[in-house]
């Protein structure tokens, strides 16, 4: 919810896989040792123990178990000459979603590079029914449904607890789950390595041979878990290609559980090979609100009774100026900024930046507590006005009796009686003196980049000076330059052969050549044309390959789940260095030397929707940056803590083949706030985008400061979302 990311890392080029490994696996076992004390009271019936595909299984095989509701996991697994990083969240309580990048050596493919074959595969679970006391969790799952089909299969398998600690699973399997011991055949199945991928294998699903599977488990206590099971999965290609020697479909495996419920498992599997896995997992919904090392706020302050009757004081300038002095000193302690406060003697209003708190609702209580504590006691209403890049987002109104009778209530029950408002024509502007404002940072900062066919693993780092100079509350001019220390970008390949212009897959060129590099360099303007209407207009060096003009509208009720957006961008490319050079528009082909034109205009309108329970979707449609013609829909789980998972896919009018490896372009989002990790209110938080393949279809400009997430930050839907840490 915080409106500035700090991208600590940040994977470039493509952003897929691989990237779990280095990054994501980081970030959660941090989140992991964080959450640890929290997430063991869910033992046993936690996160159940998963498989080498990185699933909740056995060994090989699934299990109908399930995962806590918004658990995320990593799973690195070694097994034979095969190495599977697998990054799981469960969706929902019975729906799940892995996504796997895999590298195995000695296989025999013409996509494999230096004797290693890369695949990419996502899977989908889905529990059909839950255990009760007779009756056994049932699972239907498609295993590698987007993908080349190397781990292509789809299964129905059934879980049942007969002892405490003991699990019996049985299923049937189809495709790699059903190329051992098969006893029926449900039609044709192809069996091919698809060569680029990343689209549905629809006409796979649940054909070819039958085959069945089992196994059971017994955990004696919280820590250990024992494990046998009969494989249906001859892996047909591996053996075929002599990666892997299989003479047994039993296998055994042993997993030792961590508190956070985090666990390292053992394996005998094939009859021949020995392997091992890490699995590291964490709970946004479970740890908890960001921050809350900080120190408690004011209390509210009770005005005696009758006290609401006096007054005298509202004649008295220096009466009024005392209460604001007051309010100002109170919110500079906890880290507000009173921007400016007009008071009369019933309400009194204040315009508020919050530049600490990534809960929007912990500043606003903060803000309200200080209220009650300067102001004279006739005042009955209190109004917020949060501000963010300087527009007036909303108008909260609280009663300060409300306040003081529903102080140690639960806080639904002050929400319900929170009034939001649009802010627009308030006619409160900051005081005299507060602006310009010049604010500065340097941070190191790493770009990573995965699965160039030649190098799929790669990145720079180095460091980042970037400054903010706000001449108008609603007026900056930003920038940010940057020195690279070290790194391979530049080494990268260019991505092969591309029919569309070369609006991204030049990236390779600009990491070669800007250093130091000025990564984005701009004068922004945000406004409020009318009710329910925000304005954005960037102008400069918008990112580090284009630089132009960006013009952006939103309507966003203050009080509607719905939002209609449209952006309009003029771009030119920028000169390879990063300077201050621009460069023609037109790009060349490495393999061909067929030069292609990227058009000057693009942009797109957009709908966005708050479904609740965290999940918020978002659709646009228009013209990308290499001419092209399409639609992307994101779909975002948010937690009132900061957590963001998050996956999209963008399908144009490039056909598959002209796009390349991938067919289309797809990802993952993974956002999490910095107070997650130092226990303290932070605005800033880290990202990344696991992108299956980074290539010019589909491809958006990467301007700065859109207007959607900055702007419902303090509307109905969101502050309830975070409206436990109130009173905090």
């Amino acid at each position: 919810m915080a409106q500035k990311a700090t991208p600590l890392v940040r994977c470039a080029t493509v952003r897929a896989g691989a990237c779990i490994a280095p990054f994501v696996t980081a970030v959660v076992l941090g989140a992991t040792a964080a959450a640890a004390d929290q997430a063991s009271h869910d033992r046993p019936h936690g996160v159940p123990a998963h498989n080498l595909f990185g699933t909740p299984g056995l060994i090989e095989m699934p299990s109908a178990d399930t995962s806590p509701d918004a658990t995320l996991s990593t799973t690195i697994a070694v097994i034979g000459d095969s190495q599977r990083s697998t990054l799981s969240f469960q969706i929902l309580p019975r729906l799940s979603g892995s996504f796997r990048y895999s590298s195995i050596n000695n296989f025999d493919h013409p996509s494999s590079r230096d004797g290693i074959y890369y695949d990419r595969s996502f899977d989908l679970r889905y529990q059909l029914l839950t255990e009760g006391k007779i009756r056994p969790s049932v699972v239907i799952g498609l295993q590698d449904f987007i993908g080349t089909g190397l781990y292509g299969g789809e299964y129905i398998v059934a879980t049942k607890t007969l002892a405490p600690g003991l699990k019996v699973t049985g299923g049937l399997g189809w495709g790699r789950l059903g190329s051992h011991g098969s006893f029926a055949e449900t039609g044709s199945r192809p069996t091919e390595v698809l060569g680029e991928g990343g689209i549905p294998t629809y006409d796979r699903w649940f054909r070819g041979p039958v085959a069945g599977f089992g196994g059971v488990s017994y955990a004696p206590n919280d820590r250990w878990n024992f494990k046998l099971e009969y494989s249906s999965d001859d892996a047909p290609l591996e053996t075929a290609r002599g990666e892997l020697e299989k003479t047994s479909p039993w296998n055994f495996g042993i997993d030792y559980r961590f508190g956070s419920g985090s666990h390292l498992s053992l394996y005998h599997a094939y009859g021949t090979e020995i392997g091992a896995q890490l699995t590291l997992v964490t709970n946004p919904k479970r740890l908890g609100l960001s921050g809350g090392n900080e120190a408690a706020s004011y209390p509210i302050k009770a005005r005696p009774a009758g006290a609401a009757k006096d007054l005298g004081w509202a004649d008295q300038p220096s009466a009024i100026q005392q209460a604001e002095s007051t309010l100002r000193t109170l919110m500079e302690q906890d880290k507000l900024k009173a921007e400016a406060i007009q008071i009369t003697a019933t309400r009194a209003t204040v315009r508020l930046r919050n530049k600490t708190y990534g809960v929007s609702a912990q500043a606003i209580g903060r803000t309200a507590r200080a209220m009650s504590q300067a102001m004279p006691a006739s005042v009955e209403e209190f109004v917020i006005i949060p501000v963010a890049n300087g527009l007036p987002v909303s108008a909260i109104t609280l009663r300060r009796s409300d306040l003081e009778r529903l102080e140690h209530a639960p806080a639904t029950q002050m929400l319900d009686r929170t009034v939001f408002r649009d802010a627009h024509g308030t006619g409160l502007a900051p005081d005299p003196g507060l602006y310009p404002e010049f604010d500065w940072s340097i941070a190191p900062y790493s770009s990573l980049s995965f699965f160039d066919p030649g190098n799929p693993v790669g990145g720079d780092f180095g460091i980042r000076a970037s400054a903010d100079w706000r001449v108008t509350p609603s007026l900056s001019f930003s920038g940010a330059i940057t020195k690279k220390i070290g790194g391979n970008l530049d080494e990268r390949g260019r991505g092969g052969e591309s029919s569309l212009p070369r609006v991204r897959t030049d990236q390779s060129l600009y990491s070669a050549e800007g250093d130091p590099a000025i990564e984005y360099l701009y004068l922004a303007h945000y406004g409020r044309p009318g009710p329910n209407l925000y304005s954005r207009l960037t102008l400069g060096y918008l990112e580090s390959m284009y630089a132009g003009a960006s013009g952006e509208v939103l309507w966003k009720p203050v009080g509607q789940r719905l939002a209609l957006g449209a952006e309009l961008n003029y771009v030119q490319r920028r000169d390879f260095d990063q300077l201050f050079g621009l460069q023609d528009m037109t790009t060349t082909d490495p393999v061909t030397g067929i030069k292609r034109d990227i058009p000057h205009v693009n942009g797109h309108v957009s709908a966005y929707y708050s479904f609740g329970n965290g999940f918020h979707g978002q659709l646009d449609m228009g013209r990308y940056l290499a001419g092209d013609y399409g639609a992307t829909l994101s779909v975002n789980r948010e937690f009132a803590n900061g957590w963001k998972v998050g996956a999209y896919a963008t399908v144009t009018d490039t056909s598959f083949e002209d796009f390349g490896e991938g067919s289309f372009d797809k990802g993952l989002r993974l956002s999490i706030p910095l107070s997650s990790f130092i226990g303290t209110p932070s605005r800033r938080n880290t990202g990344v985008t696991l992108q299956s393949l980074s290539r010019d279809g589909g491809s958006r400009l990467r301007v700065r400061g859109r207007l959607y997430d900055q702007v419902r930050e303090y509307h109905q839907p969101d502050v309830a979302n975070s409206w436990g840490k109130f009173w905090r």
